[in-house]
């Protein structure tokens, strides 16, 4: 028959044990997310590393212009040139200030009035 002292040594020991486990789990998982941080570290350096030594060919020529008027790399140059823009720049500060843009309607929403569940 368990007593009272045997009771508490097999609690105490179990959560002993639990502790141990959690602790021995914990320094495992952080070995591990260590460890792949490092080699998401270093893979990304590398890809890095091999982006600005292939793609900037402006640094070995010394000029701070671009080789090529070629807009694909760069989207605020894209949307600058528009190949079908809908509507006229303006011409006035009084155009600009109440112009609307493409995706803007040029009337504002107004509900219907009246009952609507009729």
């Amino acid at each position: 028959m368990n007593t009272v002292k045997s009771f508490w040594a097999g609690w105490g020991s179990l959560c002993l044990a639990g502790a141990g486990a959690y602790y021995f789990a914990k320094k495992s998982i952080n070995a591990d997310r260590a460890q792949r941080l490092e080699e998401n570290t270093r893979k990304r350096r590398e890809m890095e590393s091999l982006e600005h030594s292939s793609h900037n060919p402006t640094a070995r020529s010394g000029s701070d212009a671009p080789i090529s008027n070629d807009l694909t790399g760069s989207p605020s140059r894209e949307a600058s040139s528009d190949p079908a823009p809908t509507r006229h720049a303006p011409t006035t500060e009084d155009q600009r200030v109440f112009e609307k843009s493409k995706y803007e309607t040029s009337t504002p929403f107004r509900s219907p009035k009246g009952d609507r569940f009729s």
